[in-house]
């Protein structure tokens, strides 16, 4: 397997990337996103998606369909580091949103759907990033039901309430896998809409409904501890997930790393592009 390469992308400059496990990720600043930024699906990869990439194939199809994808993780950021394929930066969903709106925030061409977390948070973002932006640049939010994945009405709904806002930006907060295969399964019913993103818990943050770790916590690679003291009954599996990243990587030092029997990043990308995406029911998280 390649361990490096270029990923070139109409319209702007080659972006270097660095396999990590069975996904690829841009080696880019946050200036160098935003200039890059102009359409495509940005997913932000950290130990939990690497975790449901080796088990659940359209969630590594929909990766391998991704335009960008950043490092969410400081242990993603070092495991490049210990693998010898470093990338320059860790751009976390968390930070990218508000960078995003912030550049954009002057720019009409931009209009922006918050899609996930619970209902009325994404409103209440909505109002927030609109005062502070000084224009109506979110155009429409939508907080659905928890089990809205599996639910084709609910689902339509949705793509009606985005088609019908006008949105040029889909910013979906459902968790991984969810918010992966939705906009994998569903962005070629949103003509409108240039730039996907799946961001998690990022919506919450936006709205102020949920506190971020302290800087000092998420530039050290604490902000999973901050998570486990606030809200230990949703984040306790999700963390215990983690130690098969450990040995995975463990693993990809010594070239004993294999990736699963099925599409995904690392697959060739002829391959890729001849696959359909497979159509079942989404997993739990």
């Amino acid at each position: 397997m390649l361990n490096r390469r270029t990923r070139r992308r109409q319209g702007s400059e080659p972006t270097r990337q660095s396999r990590i496990l069975n996904a690829w990720v841009d080696s880019m600043t946050m200036d160098d996103l935003l200039s890059r930024l102009h359409e495509g699906v940005l997913f932000t990869v950290n130990p939990d998606h690497l975790y449901h990439l080796q088990r659940n194939p359209d969630f590594a199809a929909a990766y391998s369909r991704a335009d960008f994808v950043s490092s969410d993780s400081k242990y993603v950021y070092w495991a490049l580091g210990f693998l010898g394929r470093p990338i320059v930066s860790k751009l976390s969903g968390s930070d990218i949103v508000p960078a995003f709106w912030r550049h954009h925030a002057e720019n009409p061409d931009v209009r922006i759907f918050l899609l996930g977390a619970k209902p009325g948070i994404a409103a209440q973002a909505q109002r927030r990033i609109n005062a502070e932006a000084g224009r109506e640049i979110v155009v429409g939010a939508h907080g659905p039901s928890m089990n809205f994945v599996n639910d084709p009405a609910e689902c339509d709904e949705a793509i009606d309430m985005i088609n019908q806002s006008g949105a040029t930006v889909l910013i979906m907060g459902l968790g991984a896998p969810k918010q992966e295969i939705w906009i994998d399964r569903y962005r070629s019913r949103l003509p409108g809409v240039k730039i996907y993103m799946g961001v998690g818990a990022t919506i919450d943050y936006e709205a102020q409904a949920v506190k971020r770790a302290p800087r000092w916590m998420t530039q050290n690679g604490l902000e999973w501890v901050y998570r486990m003291t606030t809200e230990p009954r949703r984040y306790w599996r999700r963390y215990w997930r983690t130690l098969e990243f450990f040995k995975l990587v463990a693993l990809d030092k010594v070239g004993q790393y294999r990736p699963p029997p099925f599409l995904s990043p690392v697959t060739d990308p002829a391959d890729i592009s001849a696959a359909a995406p497979p159509r079942r029911s989404f997993p739990r998280p």
